[in-house]
């Protein structure tokens, strides 16, 4: 593991990089999550209008609610 320090200077902390090993976690990390979000796409595009509507979003938001998955497109509404 390596040390290189941050370039910027406006933070003055380290960022540590991990090597070839790293690079190859994250690249395949990325993918896993690209193929989860081609996934729940596919799924989402074989519902029929209605049922799009019964869970509370359209087609039109089906890009959105794929890329952004942990977060409800309808906005918190626990709170209400």
């Amino acid at each position: 593991m390596s040390v290189t320090y941050d370039t910027t200077g406006l933070r003055g902390g380290r960022v540590q990089t991990f090597g070839i090993t790293g690079l190859f976690r994250t690249c395949w990390s990325a993918l896993g999550e690209w193929r989860k979000r081609q996934a729940l796409q596919a799924t989402l595009h074989g519902l029929s209008d209605a049922e799009l509507m019964d869970i509370g979003t359209t087609r039109g938001e089906i890009d959105y609610v794929a890329a952004n998955r942990s977060t409800d497109p309808r906005g918190n509404l626990s709170a209400q």
